[in-house]
């Protein structure tokens, strides 16, 4: 059909067919669907991280000696045995001249994180570094004013009383032990640091281990042993710093929870007698 314009022009009027209409619909469709597609991309979230790494936990307990440090450290790591102790005589750990770069006395006794990429000079150093943290260098100080030794022998005192002590309510006394025996030139004839010179630990010291020829036999030289004997906790150091007061000389475990002191040799005598006989019983059963 023809139509006149109003001015008298003809004009057509257009029917859309069927498939005009379809073709129409589709391409709404496609540009509908164009528009929504979009912000949803521009909305997606980005792929989440990876989790934390969770490390393993590695327990250092207190009066360890660094030899068993050394051990623990490559199990820890998977590294081949001897490579931590390569890594601590290297000379590289932040430790007091006295110690001559000798770690025992410093790889703090505590539980320390281990991941993949943990190596064994990251984990001594933590340890070293713990170590003058917990101390406490002006409280170390007060310490070897107060008792007349330097830092790095209250760090072999704390040692031997980490080793000796039964218990952490004896651990002051045996710090007063040391202390009275140095000031009276005394012998410190401690069983602990004959194990250490020996590489072992008993409670049973022979005569003959007491005439061995090593500067940590304290049977028969006097003084500390040359450096400390185990790697000491913080209760053993406050021990050694502030130790009650007292006159004792000498001291056994006759039984666990069961130590003596005195300073009265006889009566010391007798209690090393009991102990004896306690001993006997024990592997007798």
């Amino acid at each position: 059909m023809v139509n006149e314009s109003p001015q008298g022009t003809p004009r057509r009027r257009f029917r859309m067919t069927r498939r005009g209409w379809l073709t129409l619909a589709a391409g709404l469709v496609v540009v509908t669907a164009a528009a929504v597609l979009v912000p949803l991309l521009l909305l997606r979230e980005p792929p989440a991280p990876p989790p934390p790494e969770k490390p393993k936990m590695l327990l250092i307990p207190e009066g360890w000696r660094a030899t068993q440090v050394y051990s623990a450290v490559d199990k820890a790591l998977g590294a081949p045995s001897g490579t931590t102790r390569q890594v601590a005589e290297s000379g590289r750990l932040k430790l007091p001249a006295d110690a001559q770069g000798n770690p025992e006395g410093f790889l703090f006794p505590a539980t320390y994180p281990v991941y993949k990429k943990t190596t064994p000079r990251g984990l001594l150093d933590y340890m070293v570094r713990t170590a003058h943290e917990r101390f406490g260098v002006d409280r170390l100080g007060a310490g070897t004013q107060r008792n007349g030794v330097s830092l790095y022998q209250m760090v072999t005192i704390a040692s031997i009383v980490q080793a000796e002590a039964d218990t952490v309510e004896d651990m002051g006394k045996v710090a007063r032990v040391v202390y009275n025996r140095l000031t009276q030139g005394m012998a410190l004839q401690m069983d602990s640091t004959l194990n250490y010179a020996l590489g072992r630990s008993t409670l049973d010291t022979s005569h003959a281990d007491t005439r061995m020829d090593s500067p940590y036999n304290t049977y028969n030289r006097q003084g500390l042993p040359p450096t400390p004997i185990d790697n000491p906790g913080e209760q053993a150091m406050d021990a050694a710093i502030a130790p009650p007061p007292g006159d004792w000389l000498y001291f056994v475990t006759v039984r666990p929870g069961d130590t003596r002191f005195t300073a009265d040799y006889a009566e010391h005598q007798r209690n090393v007698q009991e102990f004896n006989e306690a001993r006997r019983g024990a592997v007798a059963g």
